[in-house]
């Protein structure tokens, strides 16, 4: 198991990115697919058709997103935290996963790094 982070720049304030992150509507339009998601700590959500899938475990509004990311019920728990920073023109947003399985990770991070981060990012570029 590996784990996995990363730091980027969202030119928007941390207010901002927080709700893209935590309201359906929003995720659906950066992410340009299917989503379940509930801002509520305890509830399932399903990103792009079901190709994530987690549980919500805790929300500090415009700073922090705490989810567990589901690979299959016998790999230990996948913990990604997102935290937000203000910075000088917008967001300084730190991406930290734990317990990514070996044979996944190129893949997934690949996948991270392009469609779920670029994606946000492409979000309030635009």
């Amino acid at each position: 198991m590996k784990d996995f982070k990363k730091y980027t720049y969202i030119p928007a304030p941390p207010e901002e990115v927080y709700l893209a992150l935590t309201k359906e509507t929003s995720i659906k339009l950066w992410t340009g697919a299917e989503v379940e998601f509930e801002e509520v700590p305890g509830t399932e959500f399903s990103f792009w058709d079901g190709d994530i899938t987690g549980k919500n475990i805790e929300f500090v509004y415009g700073k922090q997103i705490v989810q567990q990311w589901y690979f299959g019920e016998e790999n230990e728990a996948s913990i990604v935290t997102i935290k937000l920073h203000e910075d000088k023109k917008g967001t300084s947003l730190e991406f930290k996963q734990t317990n990514i399985p070996d044979e996944d990770y190129t893949d997934f991070t690949e996948g991270i790094q392009e469609y779920f981060l670029g994606g946000l990012i492409d979000f309030f570029d635009e």
